[in-house]
């Protein structure tokens, strides 16, 4: 099921929820209580990141044969993909489904903690880019190695 089938899909359970009675506190809700969303919203990147970082994700290779970037706000970003269909997926948004796309696996730790390191610009991590999954992983403390982050103390 796509974004927009599902989108209309809880839309139209809201809709009806709403129409059927007394209002329903989301589970969110009951979690948060008490808490500062910002405190909620770290907590979830934080957990979304150590998952990434236990992944094994497909990084496509660019025509010199070096991981494939895109320049995104002035930030440079690695595009990630956690299958062959996330990455048919984004050829296909990019409209560029005839060409090849080769590809390297690559875990997610080393993305974050080795490579972007390596690297003598600021980099993100894209993962599944075209897909309604996305996430991004920006090189902020806490995700990369602090001499990488641009918040760290010694940015690059």
């Amino acid at each position: 099921m796509g974004f927009d089938e599902e989108w209309a899909l809880l839309r139209a359970a809201a809709a009806e929820r709403a129409a059927s009675g007394p209002a329903v506190v989301p589970t969110a809700a009951v979690a948060m209580a008490g808490r500062a969303p910002l405190d909620v919203a770290r907590e979830s990147a934080e957990a979304r990141a150590a998952e990434f970082r236990e992944r094994v994700v497909l990084v496509p290779l660019d025509e010199r044969g070096g991981l494939w970037t895109a320049d995104l706000g002035g930030l440079d970003w690695i595009c990630a993909f956690s299958d062959e269909v996330a990455l048919a997926r984004f050829a296909d948004a990019r409209g560029e489904t005839g060409r090849e796309w080769p590809y390297r696996l690559v875990s997610g730790a080393r993305l974050l903690d080795e490579l972007i390191p390596a690297l003598e610009f600021p980099c993100g991590v894209a993962l599944d880019a075209a897909g309604p999954d996305g996430a991004v992983f920006p090189p902020m403390r806490g995700i990369v190695p602090d001499a990488a982050a641009l918040d760290g103390e010694v940015a690059v």
